[in-house]
C-alpha cells in the first residue's frame, strides 16, 4: 500500500557477476526475507496495516491488482471490470472460469460478494471495512459480480484492488467474525505452508494460481522485533534481503560500491503522522492547542538527527509527487515560533503547561527516537509536559483505535495510487485513525473528487481540504520515507518489494 514510486537502481554487484539464468543449485531453494513489519491478522477483515496486506499480496487474490509501476488496476481474479456507461454507481466485474481453492473448489462470484460482505459486517476496529463506505451491497450470479454504490466513487476499482478485496472461501470463513488459527484459503500465487506469529511465514508457489502474474521462488518471510535485530541478521547473511526497515544509521550508509549486495532506493509516498484526540475531555480537544503544537515541530530536525536524512521533511497530508500535494502546513506554520504558541495557549485560556500522552508502537523503525525528539521540542518552553508510552503494535492499534491515546505517530503506506487515500482514511469522518475529527467540508471535498473519473481534475478539491486540516489541524504530517531494499548479489527482483502501488511482489524475487 504505497503510491507509485520512481525507482532507481544503486547497486548491481557481485563477486561472480550476472548469471542470466539461476543456477541449477539455486533455483528451487528458499529465499529468505526480513521485514520488522507486523501481522495483525491472516484475516483480511481484520488487518489493515502495512504488515498484513504485504503477506496478503501474495496468499490471497482480488479482483484486481497493480502492474509494476503501473496506477491503473488490471484484471486478476477477474477477466474484466467496468463502470455501468455514464455511471460511478454500479461497478460489474466478470471472474475468471478457472480459479480454484487449495482444496480444488471452484471460485465462484458467491465468495466474492461473501468477502466483501462480510468485511463490512464484522467491521473490525483496526480492519479495512472504512475503505468501503460507499459500498451499499453486491450482487452476483453465476461468473458476474455486480456493486452497488451508496454515491458516485471513481476510486472504489482502487480499493477493490487492495487487500481488502481479497476472495475468500466462503466454506473455511464465518460469516461475522474472524477466523481464528493460522489457517489461510486464498488463490494467490503463494501458498501459505507454515507460520509462526511474529517470527516467520513459508510460502510456496501455487500450482492452482491464475491471474495476472507468475509464481516464483519459494519465499520465506522472517519477522523481527526491531530494525536493529534485522540488521544483524542481515550482517549475519541470515536473510537474503532486507526491507522495511534497517535502522536510519545504516540505511545512510549504504553505499553503491559496497561488494556482494544489491541496493535499491526509491522516492516513495510512504509518509509519517503525527494524530490528535481532538475529542471533548481530551487536553487537544481545542484547536489552539493543537495549533501551537504546530508551531513547535521541527520536521528538519527530525529528519536529520533521528533519521540521518533517509527521509523528507513533510508539510502536506498528501506527499510530494502525489496530485494534489501542496504545502499548506509550512504556509502556515513556516518556522518553528514559541512565541506564537505560547499565545494560542493563552488565548484557549488552558493550564499551562499542558499535559497529554504521547503512544507509538514499539519495534517501528526509529519511533522510540522520534519520540524522544517530538518530546523535547514540546518540552522546550515549558509549554507542555509530555508522558511517552509504546506500546507492541496490536495493542497500539487498539489503543487508537479505541481512542485511548490523546496524541501518536502512525506510518501511513498508500492503499492505491490515488490522493483519496491520504484524506479519506485520514481526517474523513470515521476514519480510520480515530481521532473523532470530524467536518462537513472536508468530507464534501472528498465525495465531490470522487465524481471525476478523470483524477487529474479533482487537485483543486484536494487543495481545498488540506488547507482546511493546516486549520483544524487534527493532524500534524511529519515526514515522507524514501523506500530501501537490500538483497545479496545473488537475489535479483528487490526493487519489486520497493516499487509502492500496493503490492509486495514476492513472486518477482529469484535467483540470479
Amino acid at each position: 500500500m504505497r503510491i507509485l514510486l520512481t525507482l532507481l537502481v544503486l547497486a548491481v554487484i557481485g563477486a561472480g557477476g550476472w548469471q542470466l539464468l539461476p543456477s541449477k543449485e539455486k533455483s528451487d531453494a528458499t529465499i529468505t526475507v526480513g521485514t520488522t513489519d507486523t501481522v495483525t491478522s491472516l484475516d483480511p477483515a481484520g488487518a489493515y496495516d502495512a504488515g498484513s496486506w504485504a503477506l496478503f499480496s501474495n496468499v490471497f487474490q482480488s479482483l484486481l491488482t497493480y502492474q509494476p509501476g503501473g496506477v491503473s488496476p488490471v484484471p486478476d481474479a477477474a477477466r474484466s471490470c467496468s463502470f455501468a456507461h455514464g455511471s460511478l454507481l454500479t461497478y460489474t466485474c466478470e471472474l475468471r472460469d478457472d480459479l480454484a481453492f487449495p482444496d480444488g473448489d471452484k471460485v465462484t462470484a458467491e465468495d466474492v460478494k461473501f468477502s466483501f460482505d462480510r468485511v463490512k459486517k464484522i467491521h473490525s476496529d483496526v480492519g479495512p471495512a472504512s475503505l468501503f463506505s460507499t459500498l451499499k451491497s453486491v450482487d452476483a450470479h453465476d461468473l458476474t459480480v455486480v456493486f452497488h454504490l451508496s454515491s458516485p466513487d471513481a476510486t472504489f476499482p482502487f480499493k477493490v484492488a487492495t487487500g481488502a478485496g481479497s476472495i475468500l472461501d466462503h466454506t473455511r470463513y464465518p460469516a461475522d467474525a474472524l477466523r481464528t488459527g493460522d489457517g489461510v484459503d486464498g488463490t494467490g500465487p503463494y501458498t501459505l505452508t507454515g507460520y509462526s506469529k511474529g517470527e516467520k511465514a513459508e510460502l510456496s508457489p501455487n500450482p492452482r494460481y491464475r491471474g495476472a502474474v507468475s509464481a516464483g521462488a519459494p519465499v520465506e518471510l522472517r519477522y523481527y522485533a526491531d530494525p536493529d535485530t534485522l540488521e544483524k541478521a542481515w550482517k549475519a547473511k541470515d536473510v537474503d534481503a532486507a526491507t522495511r526497515q534497517l535502522p536510519p544509521a545504516a540505511l545512510a550508509a549504504l553505499n553503491a560500491s559496497d561488494p556482494g549486495q544489491r541496493v535499491t532506493e526509491a522516492d516513495s509516498s510512504e509518509i509519517r503522522n503525527l494524530y490528535f484526540d481532538t475529542r471533548s475531555g481530551s487536553p487537544l480537544h481545542d484547536v489552539d492547542v493543537r495549533r501551537a503544537v504546530a508551531w513547535l515541530i521541527d520536521r528538519g530536525q527530525l529528519a536529520s538527527t533521528v533519521y540521518d536524512g533517509t527521509v523528507e521533511p513533510l508539510y502536506s497530508l498528501i506527499p510530494t509527487g502525489i496530485n494534489g500535494h501542496t504545502s499548506s502546513f509550512f504556509d502556515s506554520y513556516p518556522d518553528r515560533d514559541l512565541a506564537k504558541a505560547r499565545g494560542l495557549l493563552e488565548k484557549a485560556g488552558v493550564s499551562i503547561p499542558v499535559t497529554f500522552t504521547y503512544g507509538y508502537g514499539l519495534g517501528s523503525g526509529a519511533a522510540a527516537a522520534e519520540a524522544v525528539e517530538i518530546k523535547r521540542q514540546l518540552e522546550a518552553g515549558g509549554l507542555f509536559k509530555v508522558n511517552v508510552k509504546g506500546y507492541k503494535w496490536t495493542d497500539f492499534q487498539k489503543r487508537w483505535a479505541t481512542g485511548r491515546l490523546d496524541a501518536y505517530a502512525v506510518g501511513w503506506v498508500a492503499d492505491y495510487p490515488d490522493p483519496d487515500t491520504f484524506t479519506a482514511p485520514l481526517v474523513g469522518t470515521g476514519s480510520t485513525m480515530n481521532t473523532g475529527y470530524s467536518d462537513k467540508d472536508v468530507d464534501e471535498y472528498i465525495a465531490d473528487s470522487r465524481r471525476f473519473a478523470d483524477r487529474s481534475q479533482v487537485a483543486d478539491d484536494f487543495r481545498d481540504l488540506q488547507q482546511v486540516i493546516a486549520q483544524d489541524v487534527p493532524v500534524v504530517p511529519l515526514w515522507q520515507r524514501k523506500e530501501y531494499v537490500v538483497t545479496s548479489s545473488e537475489v535479483g527482483g528487490g526493487q519489486y518489494l520497493a516499487d509502492g502501488n500496493g503490492v509486495f511482489r514476492l513472486w518477482k524475487l529469484d535467483w540470479i
